[in-house]
């Protein structure tokens, strides 16, 4: 019982609350569908998610564009982790010039738009890099996510007794040790509701990449739009795509901090 309530509960109430806020906004565009005179075509959506060719399934546009997105979120999240984790320990170390770069880094980022990040990436830096389009998309994301991750991190640090830190010392830890196998497990498990929360802000900023002409999961979906009209239909189920890979995600969370808080 006590499981159920720790995981499910909360999951399955976040679920009903989106169902009936679906269902209401559902019920105010249908009406005001109705006094356009706009005739749904839902019939036709599963056409752009599976298709069938001689007797073989095929992932129609929606899927491709889901996988792009997954691609891009997961190389992205962990070059996030990497960032943030590095800016973290700069932040934290006796290095003036360390500091003073990890605090213009986060002051930076944190204080311009994504989409400004993501044009001065793709139209200025990236051609000096030689950077083509899918490896901009994962650094601007990465850079973005990181400047917040790593005042998580940082946080979770410096938060973090000071006594684990000696007692690794009379272990005769190295310090890669001492952060590998005391201080980061302890930091995660910490933090680990709010590395969730960016995870999904990562997810959900991924779809802005489409102004790189990536096709991902929102770029089909825009192109799918202008070929059929059909802008109520397609643009649901993207959000709808969308919707189930952020509850996955935080899912997987409770169940993780539940294991975590159990563990012996």
């Amino acid at each position: 019982m006590n499981y159920f309530t720790r995981i499910f509960a909360p999951v399955l109430s976040a679920t009903l609350q989106v169902l009936l806020l679906s269902l209401g906004l559902f019920w105010v565009l249908d009406s005001g569908a109705q006094a356009m005179n706009y005739q749904w075509q839902w019939d036709r959506v599963p056409d752009f998610i599976f298709f069938c060719e001689d007797g073989e399934w095929f992932p129609a546009e929606l899927i491709e564009g889901l996988l792009v997105t997954l691609q891009i979120s997961a190389i992205s999240a962990i070059a996030t982790l990497t960032i943030a984790l590095i800016t973290a320990l700069l932040r934290l170390s006796n290095s003036i010039v360390g500091k003073t770069i990890s605090m213009l880094y986060i002051e930076l980022i944190r204080n311009t738009p994504l989409l400004v990040q993501i044009y001065l990436l793709y139209f200025v830096f990236g051609p000096f890099l030689g950077l083509d389009r899918f490896t901009t998309a994962v650094l601007a994301l990465a850079l973005f996510q990181g400047a917040y991750t790593a005042e998580i991190l940082r946080s979770g640090l410096i938060n973090l007794p000071k006594g684990q830190f000696e007692a690794c010392k009379t272990l005769g830890l190295s310090q890669f040790n001492s952060y590998r196998y005391v201080v980061l497990p302890q930091v995660i498990r910490k933090t680990l509701p709010s590395l969730t929360n960016e995870l999904v802000s990562l997810v959900k900023n991924s779809s802005i990449v489409s102004v790189m002409a990536i096709f991902d999961l929102t770029t089909e979906g825009r192109n799918i739009v202008s070929d059929t009209a059909m802008p109520f239909e397609i643009w649901f189920t993207v959000a709808a795509i969308y919707l189930m890979i952020t509850l996955s995600l935080s899912a997987l969370s409770a169940w993780l901090e539940y294991r975590m808080h159990n563990a012996h």
